[in-house]
């Protein structure tokens, strides 16, 4: 499928083809958010951008939603037969195969920091010759921040399932479990569902104590900004960040609330926050109940949330921690996609934050943001190479 012919842009004496761009479909179960919104797509079609979006029946915008404006719609997945020039954007990984890649990728690829198959995902990068472009380190190059993160709705959902599961243990002598957690219509819905459910619990909104670590970054300011609009008392929201955890843990504060949610980015090996064993050696002096892993380094060798194997999901929310036999159950909700509870809005706010560096993409071979990126993949893409030859993975 190729671009249309040129035509302007911008002025009358420089004429250039048409910039293309292909949003793929989401292939992980549950995802309803989407790179790309109909009011970001009409911002590119404006700017001499061609746009071709894949039909998604999972995706939170309808597919005539983005034929209306002038999108060109494809069919679901069909984007490994998308001309070699057109760059593709989606947001959560590509599912796991041994197929190269030949194509350009703007997407989330978790494989920077060695977790689990990082190599795999390089190697068909180098196989196809393909370039990534992860959208986690898209940064500004004054600022060195990235240029979008869907931190905020990250940390907002992330406390409201926290919020949630802690209500359901409280029942039926704590043999309660939350299961089925489903994307709210907006944000006014998910506060007023949190708010009935810590409302049943003994004692009520005012009981509940947590404790966010992260607090000052854009994860941690989602989860204060849910608790605070759930009714909790400011003095029951524990707010800490890199000054309070430089004394290194395990912190024994952690034991001592209802909710913990954590919101740092993990950048460099630190102390464990909290272990199985410290949990146990607690005994029934322990509060915590939920522990709400935002960050999810699941299989990042140094989380320092030790203390869960797996990621969890919207049917199954909750893993259980192994107290060794000791106190009150505890249980750790490690979902990798939460802003897919706020769909819509956690997609519109992320596109409108990508949407600058999205405009410079005809220019991407001297714009900084796009020249950074490249540089870092370039440099993880001969880690990836030196480390298959050395363990004959290749």
């Amino acid at each position: 499928m190729a671009s249309t012919a040129p035509e302007a842009a911008g002025t009358s004496s420089e004429i250039r083809p048409r910039q293309p761009i292909w949003l793929r479909c989401e292939k992980k179960p549950f995802e309803h958010r989407s790179a790309l919104t109909p009011t970001t797509a009409k911002t590119l079609l404006d700017n001499n951008f061609e746009v071709f979006v894949e039909r998604d029946p999972q995706r939170i915008f309808e597919d005539e939603e983005f034929e209306a404006i002038g999108c060109k719609l494809v069919p679901n997945n069909t984007w490994p037969s998308a001309p070699l020039e057109v760059p593709i954007i989606g947001l959560k990984e590509l599912p796991e195969s041994t197929d190269p890649l030949p194509h350009t990728h703007i997407q989330f690829a978790h494989c920077y920091k060695h977790q689990g198959g990082w190599n795999d995902v390089l190697r068909r990068f180098a196989q196809g010759k393909g370039t990534l472009y992860d959208l986690e380190f898209l940064e500004d190059p004054a600022t060195r921040r990235r240029v979008a993160a869907f931190g905020f709705h990250a940390g907002f959902a992330g406390a409201a399932a926290g919020a949630l599961a802690y209500a359901e243990q409280e029942k039926e002598g704590g043999k309660g479990l939350l299961k089925g957690l489903k994307p709210y219509p907006n944000e006014e819905a998910m506060v007023s569902h949190v708010r009935t459910a810590l409302e049943s619990v003994k004692g009520g909104v005012d009981k509940v104590k947590v404790l966010v670590i992260g607090a000052l970054g854009r994860c941690g300011s989602g989860a204060v900004d849910l608790f605070r609009k759930a009714g909790l008392a400011e003095d029951n929201i524990v707010k800490w960040d890199m000054a309070e955890t430089a004394k290194g843990g395990p912190f024994e504060e952690i034991l001592d609330v209802d909710i913990f949610v954590n919101c740092i980015y993990l950048s460099k090996p630190i102390p464990k926050f909290i272990t199985s064993d410290f949990i146990a050696q607690a005994g029934d002096k322990r509060r915590l109940s939920v522990v709400v892993d935002v960050s999810c380094d699941t299989t990042n060798p140094h989380n320092p949330i030790p203390i869960y194997s797996i990621n969890t999901s919207f049917p199954e929310p909750t893993v259980e921690v192994d107290t060794k036999g000791v106190g009150k159950r505890c249980t750790v909700i490690s979902i990798d996609h939460l802003p897919t509870l706020l769909p819509r809005e956690s997609s519109e706010q992320f596109s409108k934050d990508l949407l600058p560096s999205l405009l410079q993409l005809p220019e991407r071979s001297t714009a900084p943001v796009w020249t950074n990126a490249e540089a870092l993949f370039r440099e993880k893409l001969a880690e990836a190479t030196a480390y298959d030859a050395q363990h004959g993975t290749a």
